[in-house]
């Protein structure tokens, strides 16, 4: 019997890989005509480096503003402000510069841009990507940590009011390009860049695990794996290893390919959705805490995927959510909703509200309620 499927391609065009940001942006700003390019960036990267000035410099007369104010988790609120200085500034191209809370901002701008979105209240019109007018204006991506949003058209966007972290989509709405220089990561704080690797092992070990794999997911899934499971740790001992941050670069990036292709995530993005919504654990933090647990809690339906995660990660017939677990812990990093300050007392808030997000219901061992994500929180205690 034939294997039938059906694998989706996203909208971005290129990646540049290991060539310096400021020169990669000229030369694609020039190629897609752009004449007024707004900045969205890291404000500590604006305000205590020059990578910033460097971008602007290439840019030069085509440059026209800065946008340093996105908090972590994209809050509405910030996605108008930036929306409104697009709009005031007229600009027709985004570059952004900076982890995952930023590029996911810029990819709502132009849709609030297309649909005259001009108050936190108006998102609600847009939300679900159904129905609307497509962005005209794109994004090109410089990302510092390894969250790999970049690579998804999907973007999480937190509401203030009701601290639910929502979904924004729309095919046009993944970056045009994509530019991998690991010279830009320098300055991204250690723990921030292992736990985003983490977070990116986590998108390779759903798609691994996900009941909807595809032989393209797994292929580029266990390479990602694999090239992570090396990356992080020579990272980690020598920070000034350029070979090994664009590794982990890399690795991030084949990480995406399952998801943008349509390859569902499980539980431990669910409920990650809602540690980084209401608690505002970082999202590199929530996989920490949560993947090897959701991988025990899952081992009945899927111990033969499982194996392919630990063969990936060098430790063949080990226990993968063994296997995680003490590769996290090696790079430093929490292990338990304990150090993030989360008790018992929260468990039934965050597994009724997990319940809600698109990953938890697609989880490969099956979940019927709140009360099995208990299950998991336990384990993750």
């Amino acid at each position: 019997m034939l294997t039938a499927g059906r694998i989706v391609f996203s909208r971005m065009d290129e990646v540049h890989y290991g060539k310096p940001a400021a020169p990669s942006v000229a030369e694609l700003v020039k190629a897609y005509g752009a004449e007024r390019v707004l900045l969205m960036v890291s404000g500590t990267l604006n305000r205590q480096t020059d990578e910033v000035e460097k971008i602007r410099q290439a840019l030069g007369n085509k440059c026209v503003g800065t946008f340093d104010r996105m908090p972590a988790h994209s809050p509405r609120s910030a996605v108008i402000a930036a929306t409104a200085q697009a709009r005031a500034a007229k600009a027709n191209l985004i570059v952004t510069l900076g982890g995952g809370s930023i590029t996911d901002a810029a990819k709502v701008v132009p849709l609030c841009l297309a649909n005259d979105i001009a108050t936190v209240e108006d998102m609600d019109r847009i939300k679900g990507g159904a129905g609307i007018e497509p962005p005209v204006v794109r994004q090109v991506s410089i990302p510092t940590t390894l969250s790999a949003g970049e690579f998804s058209a999907i973007a999480g966007i937190t509401n203030e009011a009701t601290k639910v972290k929502e979904m924004f989509r729309h095919p046009l709405a993944v970056p045009r390009a994509v530019i991998l220089d690991p010279e830009v990561t320098r300055h991204t704080p250690m723990w921030l860049f292992l736990s985003t690797g983490i977070r990116a092992v986590d998108h390779c070990v759903e798609a691994i695990c996900s009941n909807e794999s595809t032989e393209f997911s797994d292929a580029s899934a266990l390479h990602g794996l694999s090239l992570l499971a090396r990356g992080l740790p020579r990272v980690k001992a020598d920070p000034a290893d350029m070979r090994a941050r664009l590794d982990c670069q890399l690795g991030a990036w084949l990480s995406m390919s399952g998801l943008a292709a349509g390859v569902p995530m499980g539980a431990s993005h669910g409920i990650g959705y809602v540690l980084g919504a209401v608690f505002d654990v970082p999202h590199g933090h929530t996989s920490c805490i949560m993947l090897p647990s959701v991988m025990r809690w899952n081992r009945p339906a899927n111990a033969d995927r499982q194996a392919l995660v630990a063969s990936a990660m060098g430790r063949p017939g080990e226990e993968a959510g063994d296997v995680l677990d003490a590769f996290i812990r090696g790079l430093g990093m929490p292990r338990s909703l304990s150090e993030v300050k989360i008790g018992r007392g929260s468990f039934d808030r965050i597994a009724a509200q997990a319940m809600h997000t698109p990953w938890v219901p697609r989880n490969p061992r099956r979940i019927d309620g709140p009360v099995q994500v208990k299950e998991i929180l336990e384990l993750a205690a």
